[in-house]
């Protein structure tokens, strides 16, 4: 978790990418709790990356078309372990399986990439699960953390 402050309603995280054609994926675990989330949007509309980071991508135009989609506000909590997960901690098979199955979703409505904000190191973790992860620019620090653009494509590797 990278401990960004936030605005938030009734306890809820809600900002302007948040809206009506938005898809989300959900994990729950066998007792139907919800144990991880991920938001993707595609990159032809308002997105985190393209809006509020795009210095990330290092004077390159951010990606803006319906092959690319952006996933965000990934978090997985494995309640067994008591261990959370964001990008950041990918020894969370929770993690790992939301991560696969957001891929395949953005994929199956036309995604061929995906973009992330994420936190260092991800990009070797993603790599280490088996997804064929590489940066988009160099990592920024911002506001105290040190992130930078992950691009994750949607095809296996072979």
């Amino acid at each position: 978790m990278l401990g960004w402050e936030l605005n938030t309603q009734n306890g809820l995280e809600f900002d302007q990418f948040d809206h009506d054609d938005t898809l989300y994926v959900v994990a729950q675990d066998e007792s139907g709790h919800v144990n991880g989330c991920a938001r993707l949007l595609p990159t032809d509309q308002p997105y985190l990356l393209g809006d509020v980071f795009p210095q990330l991508l290092n004077g390159l135009p951010p990606p803006c078309t319906p092959e690319v989609w952006e996933l965000s506000r990934f978090a997985a909590v494995d309640f067994a372990n008591r261990t959370v997960s964001a990008m950041g901690q990918f020894s969370s098979p929770i993690a790992v399986g939301l991560l696969q199955k957001s891929i395949e979703y953005a994929a199956a409505h036309g995604a061929k990439r995906i973009i992330t904000v994420s936190p260092v190191g991800v990009e070797r973790l993603l790599r280490r699960a088996g997804f064929r992860a590489h940066r988009a620019g160099p990592p920024m620090v911002i506001d105290g953390h040190p992130i930078f653009a992950c691009w994750i494509e949607c095809t296996p590797t072979e």
